[in-house]
């Protein structure tokens, strides 16, 4: 990642703090929760939301949105959800809608990122 990448992952996280702060602390977690299971992940500002790649392949973004934040897994069809947590309906795309910090545990979050950063292409 080069400086500018860094400088501009930065302003996002301080300019969603800003805005919502509730909104933001949870993007503070799910960005460290991704960063733990996937350290090498790129991260880069795109979309509106900040999405995490690796070699090149979008694995998962997280957006924020009016209610909540959304979790989303560019092969989500493929990630095993038995608590049916996962919601869309696209041909690969799912995702987790998360209203508060409480939703990261109940909701399971590190097991979904694991699955996604672990699925073969």
């Amino acid at each position: 990642m080069n400086i500018n990448t860094n400088d501009r992952i930065e302003r996002f996280m301080q300019d969603a703090l800003f805005v919502d702060e509730e909104k933001g602390k949870i993007l503070v977690s799910l960005r460290k929760t991704i960063l733990k299971i996937s350290p090498d992940a790129q991260e880069e500002i795109k979309y509106g939301g900040l999405v995490f790649n690796v070699d090149t392949k979008l694995i998962c973004g997280i957006f924020i949105r009016k209610k909540h934040i959304s979790l989303e897994f560019s092969f989500g069809t493929m990630i095993s959800d038995p608590d049916k947590y996962l919601e869309g309906n696209g041909k690969y795309r799912r995702h987790l809608k998360i209203f508060d910090k409480k939703d990261i545990k109940s909701k399971k979050v590190e097991s979904y990122v694991s699955q996604a950063f672990k699925l073969k292409y």
